[in-house]
């Protein structure tokens, strides 16, 4: 039975996907109104979110932005739909990478190279970035396993049928290790823009008008590896068009003080945002951790973080 679900749906996702990209855009612009207009999707914490986030603006403007995601929303979910049977051709036309040469001078000179990327539209299609770089690289990205293993498959051929790799995070390490011992340059994407658990807070940051607690892992990586740094800065051009500048932040990051690239990071992050902030996937939560309650609740001892009852326990141990 799990089988079968999944070969119905990758039948139904490879048929739909055979269909051009401006009727897909009508079922986006239908799809538009009954998420936004009729079910109201997560409306509530997309306004909160930005409320906060951008509180310079004014009730009409925002709404206006609102607005204008929404339809990018809707558009990101057709777009990757039709990811499917894209062409190469047709992918490198829509999906631009500029400042490439910078990325292949790394990988000439035997550097890997880090990829900071955010919940940007459409993120999905920057998986064709083996498009652009040198053969002489391995370009993947690192991704959240998902539960259901049907869909996660399913996915998995989507994202990886330009010759992306895609590693689940857990296993972060060992690829890259691997890769490392093979001798074999890579450049690897890292969405470093979600909500980290608590365990895993180690720095926070100023973030859109918040004290934001932020994921280092893309850093320590970075740091401990000796990997170039860049900033993939994706904007739309117009509709079924985007570009993503590849900004080069450090090649040396070992030379860098602790938090220092995440910091540029998330500079660059609400720099793209502020941009064009329709593009930024508005409907999660993103500020749900705040350092009061950390502070209430955990301390860290030794680099790592743990909860207060159980740092007390060990200490009276030790005692």
């Amino acid at each position: 039975m799990s089988k079968l679900v999944y070969y119905i749906s990758y039948g139904l996702w490879w048929l739909l996907s055979l269909l051009p990209l401006r009727v897909h855009y009508i079922f986006s612009d239908i799809i538009y109104v009954l998420l936004y207009r009729v079910f109201h999707y997560r409306v509530k914490v997309v306004r909160s979110n930005m409320a906060s986030a951008m509180p310079e603006l004014d009730d009409s403007q925002r709404q206006e932005i609102e607005r204008r995601f929404y339809h990018r929303l809707c558009d990101y979910f057709v777009e990757t739909v039709k990811l499917m049977t894209m062409s190469r051709s047709e992918m490198k036309r829509r999906m631009v990478f500029k400042n490439i040469e910078d990325i292949d001078k790394c990988v000439a000179e035997g550097q890997s190279c880090a990829v900071y990327l955010g919940h940007t539209f459409n993120w999905e299609w920057v998986t064709s970035l083996p498009l652009w770089v040198t053969p002489k690289a391995q370009c993947g990205q690192i991704y959240h396993a998902m539960e259901d293993k049907n869909m996660d498959k399913l996915l998995l051929s989507v994202r990886q049928r330009f010759g992306a790799v895609c590693i689940p995070m857990a296993e972060t390490l060992r690829r890259l290790t691997a890769y490392r011992r093979d001798g074999q340059p890579v450049v690897i994407g890292y969405i470093s823009d979600q909500v980290p658990f608590w365990n895993n807070i180690h720095h926070w940051c100023q973030f859109l008008h918040h004290d934001t607690p932020v994921l280092t892992g893309t850093e320590r990586i970075a740091r401990s590896a000796g990997h170039a740094v860049f900033f993939a800065d994706v904007r739309r051009v117009r509709r079924g068009y985007y570009e993503a500048d590849m900004r080069l932040i450090t090649r040396e990051p070992k030379e860098t003080s602790e938090y220092e690239i995440t910091d540029i990071y998330f500079r660059e992050l609400e720099s793209a945002i502020r941009h064009q902030p329709e593009l930024w996937l508005w409907t999660h939560k993103r500020w749900k951790r705040t350092r009061e309650e950390f502070d209430r609740r955990f301390v860290v001892v030794d680099g790592k973080v743990l909860p207060r009852e159980i740092a007390a326990e060990r200490n009276n141990n030790v005692k």
